[in-house]
């Protein structure tokens, strides 16, 4: 009896095996929940940075052999994002950024800002200008006459 259980139980997985391979799988239906916009940053179908890809040309390779670029996602570009931040004005002649700080942030670097106009960061984009109308602007660095006020 025992033989006849194991035997029923290997012919079942057999079959549950076979069923198994022989479903029709059919990829995912791109689709977008009604609450969510579809609009994209219009330089999002090109590039925007003389070292960037374009997408047709980036997602090649094994890693993406089997898949579909219509179907990956298409989040707005941190473009149009860094474009709505203001401008930071900086009283000295050197901006330093973090991006934050901490671990959400990036390395410290300086900015020179003597040339006019805002300059980016080269990892986040944050932009910052000097700031022409500051009330120490040429004095030395203890104040009028030099000396530190406590």
């Amino acid at each position: 009896m025992l033989r006849t259980v194991s035997r029923q139980a290997t012919q079942l997985r057999a079959h549950a095996r076979l069923a198994h391979n022989q479903v029709a799988r059919t990829p995912a239906e791109p689709h977008t929940p009604p609450q969510v916009s579809t609009a994209q940053s219009p330089n999002r179908e090109t590039t925007w940075s003389k070292s960037q890809a374009p997408r047709s040309e980036a997602m090649v390779g094994p890693r993406f052999e089997q898949t579909s670029e219509l179907f990956q996602p298409r989040p707005l570009a941190a473009i149009e994002l860094i474009k709505e931040e203001p401008i930071r004005l900086v009283e000295g002649r050197v901006a330093a950024c973090d991006g934050g700080g901490g671990a959400l942030g990036h390395p410290r670097i300086f900015i020179n800002l003597d040339k006019e106009g805002p300059h980016s960061c080269t990892y986040c984009g944050i932009r910052y200008e000097k700031d022409h109308h500051h009330h120490g602007h040429g004095h030395p660095a203890g104040g009028v006459d030099g000396t530190f006020s406590e």
